[in-house]
C-alpha cells in the first residue's frame, strides 16, 4: 500500500504538505488501507532520504527527553542516597553517645578507638570538599560577570544564542524535517559549533550551581535540553528537524542583564522598559515557533494529514492578532494541537498583552522629553544654569543675558532642572531655541552633569529662590549643588546666588572653591541691604546703581516729561574696556575728563596693577595715579560699541575729531603692535586672570596707592591705645553693648530730639527669618566717614526679633532700639520721623505668605501710614548751625530766604509725604500701591514705575541681572560690593565666619590708610562754589569743574519731578538721571550724585555732633567755618545765630528734666550731648528736610578752597 501511494506521488516532486493533504482529500474512496502499525510509524512522502518515507522527529525529541528526565532522575537518586546516608550516620552518632553514657569507665577507650577512624573519615572528605569548592568558586566567577573574563563569557553566550535563533529563522523556511549532510550544510556546522559552546557553558553553570535540582529546572537549562541534544542527533542521522529550536528566543529575557553588565542601562525606568519588552518579545516569538511546528507537522494521531503550510512570520502575525483580540480570521490554526495551544495562549497572552503593552507604552511616552545629552558646538561656549528654574527667574535671566547691547554673546545656555518645564516656560525656551536648551536632571547626579558636559562648560550659574520661606534651607541646597559640581569638575567656574550673608562662609569650606578662578557668590541680602544703605546716604542711589548693572533698552519719548530724561539715563550700563596706549602716563582725572568730553564716556574706576603684579580696583583715584599699559577701565555707556572708543582712541588720528562715532580703529601700526591680546577683554576676565586676590582686601576697597598716611597733626591727636575701628580698618567700631543699654521707651525717645538720623522700621517676630540688619548698618558705619558724620540709627520694631539680630549689631556705634511697631504713629513721632534723613521700611515676614499680592502688605501699610501723617510746628529744633540740622546759609530769623527758587511751601503744617522713604518690596507689581498719585499700570515693569525712578521703592528682583553681569566681567561684582557694602572684603568675611562679630583693632597707620577711599554723596547746587552753574549751566561744565578743582567725579542728577514745568509745583518728589550728556541744562534745585575723596582734615576741623552745646567758643567758631558757604554776609548771619544759641543754652543748663545723654558709646574725648527743645517754624522744618543731606558735602569743598 505504501508503494502504491509512493507511485502516485512521484519521488522528488517536492510537493508540499498542503499538496499531500489535497492528494488524500481527492481520493477518499481509495483502496488504501492502513494498519495500526502504519499509524504508529509516521509516514511522510516529503523526506526524500528515507525510502520508506518515515519521519524521525521522535528520535530528536527522545534525545531531549532522555537527557532531561535522565539527569533529573540521577539528581533525585543522588539526593535520596545522600539523605539516607545522612540519616544513617546520625543514628550511629546517637548510638555512640548512648554507649558513652552507659559505660563511663570505657568512655576514654571508646573515644580513643572511635576517634581515629572518625578523624580519618573527616580528613578525607575535607580535602575533597576543598577541591570541589575551588572548582565551584572558579566556575561561579566565570559565569557571574564579576570579572572581565566573566563579562565577556556572558555576553558571548547571549550573542551566540541570538545567532542560533537567527539560524532558526533561516531554516524555518525549509521543511520541518529534511535530510541534510553535516559536511555539506554550512548552517548546520555553525549551529553545531554554537551548541558545543552552549554545552561547555552548561557544564560551568552546573558546577557553579548550589542547588543542582533547581538548576536543572531553570528556563535556560530547559532551553539547552531541547536545543543541544537534537543537534548531535541530526549529525548522527544525517537529517535535520526544526523542532524546538525556537526556544532560543527565551534567551532574550536576559537582554536587560547583559545591558546592565555593559553599563548601558543605569536608570530604573530603562531597565524596566527593556525587561518588559524582552519578556513580551521572547514569549511572542516562542509561541509563534510552537504554532509553526505543529501547524506545519500536523497532529500525530491524524498521521500528520491535517497540517498546513505556514511560514514562521505568518505564525508571528497570527499570535499578535490573537493576543490583541482582533482575530481577522485570515490565518488560523487547523491542527488540534495548534487550537489547543491557542486556547491556553489566549488566556495568558491576552493577560500579558493587556498588562505589558500599556506599561511599555507608558514608559516610552513618559520618558523624559528633555533627556538626552548636550552636543557642544565647535567654536561656541556654553554655560549651565541650574537651581531655581521658573518662568520668572528664567525670563529675567535671559532678558539680561541675551540683551542686544551686549557685544557678541556667542554663548549657548543650557538649563538643567529636575522638573520638566510647564507650557509657559517651554514656550519661552522655544522662542530662544537657537541659544537655549533645557535638560531634565539634577546637578546632584553625576550622570546628569555628564549629560550637559559640565566639565567643558564656561561656567555654571546657580539661581536661588528669593521668595522661599526658609532662606537657610535654600542656601544649603545651593551649597550642596556647588559641592556636587565641584566634586565632579573642580576647575569649573561657579556663580551662585545666596540669600543669607552668614551662609557665604560655608562656601569657603569647599576645597576647590577659588575666588581667583572666578568663583563668586552673589549674596542677595548683603547687596539688597547695601543698596538701601547707600540710599540713606544719597537718596535715589539704589535706583541708579540698579539701572547701571541691568541691561535696559533705550525708549525714546518725544514729550518733555520727567520720563524722557529718566529713560535716557536708564539706557546706560556698566562696561569694561582696556584703555588705549594714548592714555599711558596721564592721571586719572585727565583721562576721565578726556573720555567724558571727547569720547562721550564716563570713566569711574580702573584696574591698577602694582609692581608685585597684584591688581586692585581704584574708584576715582586722585592725581597721583597714572595710567599704565593695558589698564582696564570701568565705563558707564549706553552699549558696548561705544566703549570701544576708549580702546581705539589714537591721539595722532583722532585728536581733531569732534564726532565720537568716527573714532574707530585706525591704521596706525603702533596700535596694532600694542594690542594686549587677540582675546576680547571679557574673555580674559572669564579666564580668571584678573581676579583680585582675597588676601588683598585693602586693594579691593579702592584705596589709593601708595598709602596715604594721616598728617602729623592727626597722628599726634590719635590715641594709639583706643580702638575706634574694626581690625581691618574698614568700619567704625565700639565695644559690645547689651541690648538693654540701647533700648528706648517712647517717653525717653520723645525727650530726645533726633534729627538727621536713619529710622529703620522692621516687621518681624520670633519665628521670622533674619534679614541681616548688619549688612544695612555696615555701609552706614564705613570708616571713610568721620565719627561726627555718622548718622544715628534707630530701629523701630519687635524687641524679640531685634534681640536675635543684636548679636551682629552690638559693635556698631550710634545704634538704638525703640520697641514697638512701625504702624504706630506714636512710636514714629517719638523718633522724630519727620526730621530723619531716611526712613527704611523692611519686613522679615514677606516670604511666609502664599498669596504674592499680600507679601508686601505690612511694608505698604507702613509707607502709606507715614505719608499720611501731619506734623505741627511744636517740634523742637537743635540749636547751632554746627550740629548740622539747619542748612548752611539759612538764617532762622529770615525763613523766607530759602535758596531754592520756585518751590512753594505750606505755611502751617508739614506732611509725611515729604519724608524720604525707601520701601523694600518682594512682589514687583505691588509698587503700584505705594504712590496714590501716579498713573503706573499694574503690568508696567518695575524700573518704569515712578516709585522706583524716585528711589522710594526697591525690590530684590533687580539684583537678578548681577548673575549675567558677573559672568561677563567678574570684576563688576567686586566694584558693586565696593560701592554698596562700605568696605566688606574677603578678609572681613573670613573673620565674621569665625566669630560672627566685628573685632576691634588699634588705630595704626595701616588701618587708618584704609579709610582713604571714595564714597558716594550728593552735592546741592542751591549755594556754594557751584551755584553759578546751578541756574542754567551745563552739566559738562559742572563735571569738569568738580573733577579739576575738588577731584569729585559726578555721575548723575537727582532732580525734582516737576522741575521741567514752567510754573512752580508743590511736589517734592525727585527722580534719577544717570550720566547726563555734556549739554544737559542744570536747575538750582538739582542734587548731584558724585564720588568724593576722603578728607583727612575734616575730623580735626569739625566738632563732633556729640559735643555739648556749652563747648568752647573757639570750637564752635571753627566748626561753623567748615559748614558755612564762603560768603561774607552768610558768615555774619551764622555767627549771630550761634551766639544767640549759646546764650539760650546757658540759660537752660539747669533744666535737668529736659536733658538726656545720648549715644554713650561715643569716643572718650566726646562730651555727652545736652539736647534742648525749642520751637521752630514749619517752613524751616521743610527746608531742613529738603537740604540736611547735603550739608556734609560742603566741608571738603571749603577746606579745599582754604588751601587754594
Amino acid at each position: 500500500m505504501l508503494a502504491e501511494a509512493d507511485a502516485t506521488v512521484p519521488h522528488g516532486s517536492g510537493n508540499s504538505m498542503m499538496s499531500r493533504n489535497n492528494y488524500f482529500n481527492k481520493n477518499p474512496d481509495s483502496s488504501i488501507s492502513m494498519s495500526k502499525m502504519d499509524v504508529i510509524i509516521p509516514f511522510s512522502p516529503d523526506v526524500p532520504c528515507d525510502n520508506n518515507g518515515q519521519r524521525m522527529w521522535w528520535a530528536f525529541l527522545a534525545s531531549s527527553m532522555v537527557t532531561f528526565f535522565g539527569g533529573l532522575f540521577i539528581i533525585l537518586l543522588w539526593r535520596t542516597l545522600k539523605y539516607l546516608w545522612t540519616v544513617c550516620c546520625h543514628c550511629n552518632i546517637k548510638k555512640k553517645e548512648a554507649q558513652k553514657v552507659n559505660n563511663p569507665a570505657n568512655s576514654q577507650v571508646a573515644d580513643g578507638t572511635a576517634k581515629g577512624p572518625d578523624e580519618k573519615d573527616e580528613v578525607v572528605p575535607a580535602s575533597e570538599v576543598g577541591w570541589m569548592t575551588s572548582v565551584k568558586d572558579w566556575a561561579g566567577v566565570m559565569i557571574s560577570a564579576q570579572t572581565l573574563t566573566g563579562r565577556v563569557l556572558v555576553v558571548l553566550v547571549f550573542a551566540l544564542s541570538i545567532g542560533a535563533l537567527g539560524i532558526y529563522f533561516i531554516d524555518s523556511s525549509d521543511p520541518i524535517e529534511s535530510c541534510q549532510n553535516f559536511y555539506k550544510d554550512f548552517t548546520l556546522q555553525i549551529d553545531m559549533f554554537f551548541n558545543v559552546f552552549f554545552l561547555l557553558y552548561f557544564g560551568l553553570r552546573f558546577i557553579a550551581a548550589n542547588d543542582k535540582l533547581w538548576f536543572w529546572l531553570e528556563v535556560n537549562s530547559v532551553v539547552d535540553f531541547f536545543t543541544v541534544p537534537p543537534v548531535f542527533v541530526s549529525v548522527y542521522l544525517n537529517r535535520s528537524w526544526l523542532g524546538l529550536r525556537f526556544l532560543r528566543a527565551l534567551r532574550l529575557i536576559q537582554f536587560s542583564e547583559i545591558l546592565q553588565f555593559l553599563n548601558i542601562l543605569k536608570t530604573s525606568n530603562s531597565i524596566k522598559l527593556v525587561n518588559l519588552c524582552s519578556i513580551f518579545i521572547s514569549t511572542w516569538l516562542t509561541a509563534a515557533g510552537f504554532i509553526h511546528l505543529v501547524e506545519n507537522s500536523g497532529d500525530p494521531w491524524e498521521n500528520f494529514q491535517n497540517s498546513q503550510s505556514l511560514s514562521y512570520w505568518e505564525c508571528v502575525y497570527l499570535l499578535m492578532v490573537t493576543m490583541s483580540t482582533v482575530g481577522y480570521g485570515d490565518v488560523y490554526a487547523k491542527t488540534t494541537l495548534g487550537r489547543l495551544f491557542m486556547v491556553f495562549f489566549i488566556l495568558g497572552g491576552l493577560a500579558m498583552f493587556a498588562r505589558y503593552v500599556p506599561e511599555i507604552a507608558a514608559l516610552i511616552l513618559n520618558r523624559k522629553k528633555y533627556g538626552g545629552s548636550y552636543n557642544s558646538t565647535r567654536g561656541r561656549k556654553h554655560i549651565v544654569v541650574c537651581g531655581h528654574i521658573t518662568l520668572e527667574s528664567v525670563s529675567n535671566f535671559l532678558k539680561d543675558f541675551l540683551h542686544k547691547d551686549r557685544d557678541d554673546v556667542n554663548v549657548e545656555i543650557v538649563f538643567l532642572h529636575n522638573i520638566s518645564p510647564n507650557l509657559e516656560l517651554e514656550a519661552l525656551f522655544k522662542r530662544h531655541f537657537t541659544q537655549v536648551e533645557f535638560y531634565q536632571g539634577s546637578v546632584l547626579n553625576p550622570h546628569d552633569l555628564a549629560r550637559v558636559k559640565i566639565e567643558s562648560a564656561d561656567a555654571c550659574l546657580i539661581l536661588a529662590n528669593k521668595y522661599c520661606p526658609d532662606p537657610d534651607a535654600e542656601d544649603a541646597s545651593n551649597i550642596m549643588r556647588v559641592i556636587s559640581i565641584k566634586n565632579y569638575s573642580p576647575k569649573i567656574r561657579i556663580i551662585t546666588q545666596m540669600l543669607q550673608y552668614h551662609n557665604k562662609a560655608h562656601l569657603l569650606n569647599i576645597p576647590s572653591w577659588n575666588w581667583k578662578e572666578g568663583d563668586d557668590a552673589i549674596c542677595l541680602a548683603e547687596l539688597k541691604a547695601g543698596f538701601i544703605a547707600q540710599s540713606c546716604l544719597a537718596q535715589g542711589l539704589s535706583t541708579m546703581l540698579a539701572n547701571l548693572f541691568s541691561m535696559r533698552s533705550f525708549i525714546e519719548i518725544e514729550e518733555d516729561t520727567w520720563q524722557k530724561y529718566y529713560l535716557e539715563g536708564v539706557a546706560n550700563e556698566m562696561y569694561t574696556e582696556y584703555l588705549s596706549s594714548a592714555f599711558v602716563g596721564l592721571s586719572f582725572p585727565a583721562v576721565c575728563e578726556l573720555c567724558y568730553v571727547k569720547l562721550k564716556l564716563l570713566l569711574i574706576a580702573i584696574e591698577n596693577k602694582s609692581e608685585l603684579g597684584e591688581s586692585s580696583i581704584l574708584i576715582n583715584p586722585g592725581n597721583h595715579v597714572k595710567m599704565q599699559e593695558g589698564t582696564l577701565g570701568f565705563f558707564i555707556a549706553s552699549d558696548a560699541k561705544e566703549v570701544k572708543r576708549a580702546f581705539f582712541y589714537c591721539k595722532a588720528c583722532h585728536d581733531d575729531i569732534t564726532d565720537p562715532k568716527r573714532i574707530k580703529k585706525c591704521g596706525c601700526k603702533r596700535l596694532e603692535d600694542e594690542h594686549p591680546s587677540t582675546l576680547s577683554p571679557k574673555k580674559k576676565q572669564r579666564n580668571g586672570g584678573m581676579r583680585n586676590s582675597p588676601n588683598n582686601s585693602p586693594n579691593m576697597m579702592s584705596r589709593h596707592d601708595p598709602l596715604v598716611i594721616p598728617g602729623n597733626e592727626q597722628m599726634e591727636n590719635m590715641d594709639m591705645n583706643m580702638k575706634q575701628y574694626d581690625s581691618t580698618g574698614m568700619f567704625h567700631w565700639c565695644p559690645s553693648k547689651e541690648i538693654e543699654k540701647v533700648i528706648l521707651t517712647r517717653s525717653e525717645a520723645s525727650m530726645t530730639v533726633l534729627s538727621g538720623h536713619v529710622v529703620v522700621c522692621i516687621f518681624g517676630d520670633v519665628t521670622s527669618a533674619l534679614v541681616g540688619l548688619r549688612n544695612l548698618v555696615m555701609p552706614l558705619r564705613a570708616s571713610n566717614f568721620h565719627y561726627h558724620e555718622l548718622k544715628p540709627i534707630v530701629f523701630v520694631g519687635s524687641l524679640e526679633y531685634l534681640r536675635r539680630e543684636w548679636e551682629t549689631l552690638h559693635n556698631f556705634p550710634k545704634v538704638s532700639i525703640l520697641p514697638g511697631t512701625p504702624l504706630s504713629r506714636a512710636d514714629l513721632r517719638a523718633v522724630n520721623i519727620n526730621l530723619c534723613d531716611m526712613c527704611v521700611i523692611l519686613s522679615a515676614n514677606q516670604n511666609n505668605i502664599d498669596d504674592a499680592s499680600l507679601q508686601d502688605k505690612e511694608c505698604i501699610l507702613a509707607s502709606l501710614n507715614i505719608k499720611s501723617m501731619q506734623f505741627d510746628d511744636s517740634i523742637g529744633l537743635l540749636q547751632a548751625n554746627s550740629q548740622g540740622f539747619t542748612p548752611p546759609g539759612m538764617d532762622r530769623s529770615s525763613p523766607d530766604s530759602s535758596p531754592v527758587h520756585g518751590l512753594a511751601r505750606q505755611a502751617s503744617v508739614t506732611t509725611g509725604a515729604n519724608i524720604p522713604i525707601i520701601t523694600e518690596l518682594v512682589n514687583d507689581s505691588n509698587v503700584q500701591f505705594l504712590d496714590q498719585d501716579d498713573d503706573d499700570d499694574p503690568d508696567t515693569e518695575l524700573y518704569l514705575t515712578q516709585p522706583f525712578a524716585c528711589g522710594t521703592a526697591f525690590a530684590v528682583s533687580v539684583l537678578d541681572s548681577l548673575m549675567s553681569a558677573t559672568y561677563f566681567n567678574d570684576n563688576i561684582l567686586t566694584l558693586i560690593r565696593t560701592l554698596v557694602t562700605g568696605g566688606a572684603t574677603p578678609e572681613l568675611e573670613a573673620l565674621l565666619a569665625e566669630e560672627n562679630a566685628l573685632q576691634g583693632g588699634y588705630s595704626t597707620p595701616q588701618t587708618l590708610a584704609n579709610r582713604d577711599r571714595c564714597r558716594v554723596a550728593q552735592l546741592a547746587l542751591y549755594d556754594g562754589p557751584f551755584a553759578d552753574l546751578g541756574d542754567g549751566g551745563c552739566y559738562g561744565d559742572l563735571f569738569c569743574k568738580a573733577l579739576k578743582t575738588y577731584n569729585m567725579l559726578c555721575f548723575g542728577i537727582y532732580r525734582l519731578r516737576d522741575a521741567h514745568l514752567a510754573t512752580p509745583s508743590q511736589c517734592t518728589k525727585r527722580y534719577v538721571i544717570t550720566n547726563p550728556p555734556y549739554e544737559f541744562e542744570l536747575v538750582p534745585t538739582d542734587l548731584i550724585f558724585c564720588l568724593m575723596q576722603f578728607d583727612h582734615n575734616a575730623g580735626q576741623s569739625r566738632t563732633s555732633l556729640s559735643h555739648s552745646s556749652h563747648s568752647s567758643h573757639s570750637s564752635s567758631k571753627k566748626s561753623s567755618s567748615v559748614h558755612s558757604i564762603p560768603t561774607t554776609n552768610r558768615q555774619n548771619r551764622s555767627s549771630k545765630a550761634r551766639e544767640a544759641g549759646h546764650k539760650q543754652n546757658a540759660t537752660r543748663m539747669n533744666r535737668m528734666s529736659q536733658e538726656r545723654k545720648w549715644f554713650t558709646d561715643e569716643p572718650e574725648n566726646a562730651y555727652p550731648r545736652n539736647i534742648q527743645i525749642k520751637p521752630m517754624s514749619t517752613h524751616m522744618a521743610n527746608q531742613v528736610n529738603q537740604y540736611k543731606s547735603t550739608s556734609s558735602l560742603i566741608p571738603p569743598i571749603r577746606e579745599v578752597e582754604d588751601e587754594c
